[in-house]
């Protein structure tokens, strides 16, 4: 990591540098110009004034095109000038943000990493132990029940990742159907509160809300949402989910009491790969695909999704849909 600091930090001082002598290049070529214009204009009057000529007309000829040269020159060198900076801006934005993928590329490969091998050594060191102990009904139990929900933990995780890649490529089509919404979000947070019984998850369903959208999709962006909400909460911090409907809208809002998001940062949570720069959430488990995908489906959807600070600490992510019943 070090070396390859080292070696960015060389190509920008290559690139300033490289900058620099163009730009003293192009100052010294109007110098070059305006200096050969003058001595140009000069050596003209001396010619004149050799030949003995009162001609005013000649001297103020001479003046005129000297001035013209020099407005031209200026012109011109304004003009490369504006270009120069222009392209320099250009080509520093491109490789700034080629290099701010680049790093949030390689923090994602070594979040998916750990967030691979985790579930896959909790699952073999279950099985492990399983093979080589003899346990009871009530341990094997535990250690399977434990094991389903780390598959199922991989499973999501890799869910993510396939739709990321097929949302990038345009290759997934929307499957449109009628879904009762509030049926999928209660479903969805009654696992969380199996999956974490640890956790203050408390939920106020609105009974009977419809709408058209893919199922698979809804539940994925619930998903990711509480277990955003989880994941960046103290164990003994609550978890609030809420469905409810207005004038045909539908609201779905996901409140926690964790750390917050600075107000700087609120619109680039919804950046693939893009994880806060608060050394307490990045200690959190993640992948930066979560939000991402939260943002895509919600706009698949035609919904609107907005982060507001949860009073006196905590997040709150709100996603609008629009209702499939239209009520009069």
């Amino acid at each position: 990591m070090a070396v390859k600091t080292i070696k960015l930090r060389s190509i920008f001082i290559l690139y300033w540098f490289l900058l620099a002598y163009i730009l003293a290049a192009l100052i010294w070529w109007f110098i070059a110009l305006k200096r050969q214009n003058s001595q140009m204009a000069k050596y003209k009057t001396e010619q004149l004034q050799k030949s003995g000529s009162t001609d005013s007309l000649a001297y103020n000829k001479i003046t005129d095109i000297e001035k013209r040269k020099s407005a031209q020159y200026l012109g011109e060198g304004i003009t490369f000038f504006l270009l120069i900076i222009a392209g320099a801006v250009f080509v520093y934005r491109a490789v700034r943000r080629e290099l701010k993928i680049s790093r949030q590329q390689q923090h994602f490969m070594m979040a998916i990493t750990h967030e691979l091998k985790t579930p896959i050594s909790v699952a073999k060191l279950n099985l492990e132990t399983m093979q080589k102990h003899k346990l009871d009904d009530q341990q094997q139990q535990r250690l399977l029940k434990n094991t389903l929900e780390e598959t199922n933990r991989l499973n999501a995780l890799c869910n993510n990742m396939l739709l990321s890649s097929q949302i990038e490529a345009g290759g997934y089509r929307l499957t449109a159907e009628e879904t009762n919404i509030s049926e999928l979000v209660t479903k969805c947070v009654q696992d969380f509160v199996v999956r974490y019984p640890q956790q203050k998850i408390i939920f106020d369903i609105t009974p009977g809300i419809f709408l058209e959208g893919d199922r698979m999709l809804l539940q994925m962006l619930v998903n990711n949402l509480v277990d955003n909400a989880i994941k960046y909460s103290n164990k003994d911090a609550l978890v609030t989910v809420l469905l409810t409907e207005n004038n045909n809208l539908i609201n779905l809002l996901v409140k926690d009491e964790g750390k917050g998001i600075a107000p700087q940062e609120k619109e680039k949570i919804f950046s693939k790969f893009y994880r806060t720069g608060n050394a307490a959430t990045k200690a959190a488990k993640g992948t930066g695909l979560g939000l991402y995908l939260v943002k895509k489906i919600a706009m698949q959807h035609n919904a609107t999704i907005a982060v507001t600070d949860n009073l006196p600490t905590g997040s709150i992510f709100t996603v609008t849909l629009q209702s499939s019943i239209q009520k009069i």
